[in-house]
């Protein structure tokens, strides 16, 4: 059985990482079996959640793992699109963890003094309080540090929200009225918009991101609809 390493959940969303949300929704949508280890990305492979340990092997990174689920349990969701769909499915996918993500991790680690305690008390919470704030001192530089070479650290807020808005809305606009990003049936892609919007749309961080893709109706009833879907033992957050 595969053995998922990730955060323990909180804010009643099936986690406060979006690539563990991501990876758990993939699982349960194969009906893969899995048992959650709960812990911290102190001593993970690459130093980050989530990781997996599959019959002894151990990967890291979302991406790669599931290249791995796909190749040993079948290529799943996605075969039933076309090469031109998949193309765009993976094109969405980049838009969503290669620039949404950071404009979101922008709102956790770096935009507002409440954000950053309520960041803080869900990923360190569980530590001794000085082990906790040494940690998260340090795992807040290393971010800031990765949100700046991203580039996207470099703009002024305005800039960086008025960028996340058009990420938003060329995801609301492509969605529509679709059940997924792709139609009648999930994708892969649905997994990473999931773990990515959620964590934007349902979670305690405010920002005016937050504020957008609430105002987006599509977007905010798709994220209630998965969470029913696959986490229907997880309420939706009180709004």
């Amino acid at each position: 059985m595969i053995t998922l390493y990730q955060f323990a959940r909180t804010w009643g969303l099936p986690n406060l990482s979006q690539f563990c949300v991501k990876l758990e929704t993939y699982l349960r949508m194969h009906e893969i079996p899995y048992q959650i280890v709960e812990t911290l990305p102190l001593k993970a492979p690459r130093g980050k959640l989530p990781f997996i340990d599959d019959e002894g092997l151990r990967i890291a990174d979302s991406r790669l793992i599931l290249h791995h689920l796909q190749s040993k349990y079948g290529q799943g969701e996605d075969a039933h699109i076309s090469p031109e769909q998949q193309a765009t499915a993976k094109s969405f996918q980049r838009l969503l963890e290669e620039h949404l993500y950071w404009i979101s991790m922008v709102t956790r680690w770096d935009y507002g003094e409440s954000n950053w305690q309520a960041n803080k008390q869900a990923i360190f919470g569980v530590l001794p309080p000085i082990a906790r704030d040494v940690a998260a001192a340090i795992y807040r530089k290393r971010i800031k540090k990765q949100i700046l070479g991203h580039g996207i650290g470099r703009l002024s807020d305005p800039e960086k929200f008025a960028l996340g808005s058009e990420d938003i809305d060329s995801l609301a606009d492509f969605l529509g009225d679709k059940p997924y990003f792709m139609g009648a049936q999930p994708t892969s892609l649905d997994t990473s918009a999931y773990g990515i919007l959620v964590n934007i749309v349902g979670s305690p961080i405010e920002s005016p991101l937050k504020d957008h893709a609430r105002s987006r109706q599509n977007l905010y009833d798709y994220c209630r609809r998965m969470q029913a879907e696959f986490f229907p033992e997880l309420p939706w957050p009180a709004d």
